[in-house]
């Protein structure tokens, strides 16, 4: 038997090709495991029906808008924008969690020509790809109930994909650092209150001036904004900014989330 060379490998350049190979990986794994991505699309559209359709008839119209908009079509965009957020972190946090530790997935992935990076890559490619399946329903579904016009609408689609990126490599930076399965709770720590808070059921004038500049900082604010100016045509020239928080934001958590995993993966 040929020994093996000493000293830690060189890691093989990124190649788009070898990350698409990850995102096979898992379509052929979801083939059996679909309804999954159900539940993802109909989380939000409990949610839809329990606050924008039940609350909404209390409501009336959201002030403040510039336009007269009904409560469903105000809460529609941020529950994708926040389907889009989910769906990204649980698959990068949870999902490869259990490869990284219980699986043990990469350890042999990792004996093929695959590099680090393109694993890190590939998973975060799936998770745009989850982030498209679900966004996609969901705003045909929202198109039904004349809660989007169509075509401006599709712009949904793209934000999503943003959306997505940015959480994926957070939630790849995030597993880095877990220690055990009850780490989890701590992700849902930060989750939950982002979810309530930034502005997924109450515009952001509601808020005192210092709540409004910690929402203003978290991500999901940003997020839903992008979608919700897709949706209804509002806020001039905020979408580039959220583009480029979004953008820098996800850069940013990947390049150092490859860097650690490169350190946990190739000791």
């Amino acid at each position: 038997m040929t020994a093996m060379p000493t000293g830690a490998p060189a890691e093989l350049p990124l190649r788009p090709g070898r990350a698409w190979t990850m995102v096979e990986r898992n379509l052929m794994i979801y083939r059996h495991t679909w309804p999954v991505l159900l539940a993802e699309i109909f989380e939000p559209m409990l949610y839809l029906l329990a606050f924008g359709v039940g609350v909404g008839l209390l409501v009336g119209d959201v002030p403040g808008l510039g336009a007269s908009i009904s409560y469903p079509q105000f809460v529609a965009p941020a529950l994708l924008a926040t389907a889009a957020m989910n769906g990204a972190m649980n698959e990068t946090t949870f999902n490869m969690y259990g490869k990284l530790t219980t699986d043990k997935t990469y350890e042999s992935i990792l004996t093929t020509p695959m590099s680090v990076r393109s694993v890190a890559l590939g998973e975060v490619f799936w998770a745009l790809v989850r982030g498209a399946i679900v966004s996609t329903v969901f705003l045909v579904v929202v198109s039904i109930f004349g809660l989007a016009d169509l075509p401006g609408a599709l712009l949904v689609i793209p934000s999503a994909l943003l959306i997505g990126f940015a959480f994926a490599a957070v939630g790849l930076l995030t597993v880095t650092f877990l220690r055990s399965w009850q780490d989890f709770q701590l992700i849902q720590l930060v989750m939950l209150p982002m979810f309530l808070f930034a502005t997924t059921f109450f515009p952001l004038s509601v808020y005192p001036r210092p709540v409004q500049v910690f929402v203003e900082v978290l991500p999901l604010y940003h997020s839903v904004e992008l979608v919700r100016a897709a949706f209804l045509g509002t806020g001039s020239g905020y979408p580039a900014i959220a583009v480029i928080y979004l953008a820098v934001l996800g850069i940013v958590a990947l390049a150092i989330a490859v860097r650690r995993l490169e350190g946990t993966l190739r000791p």
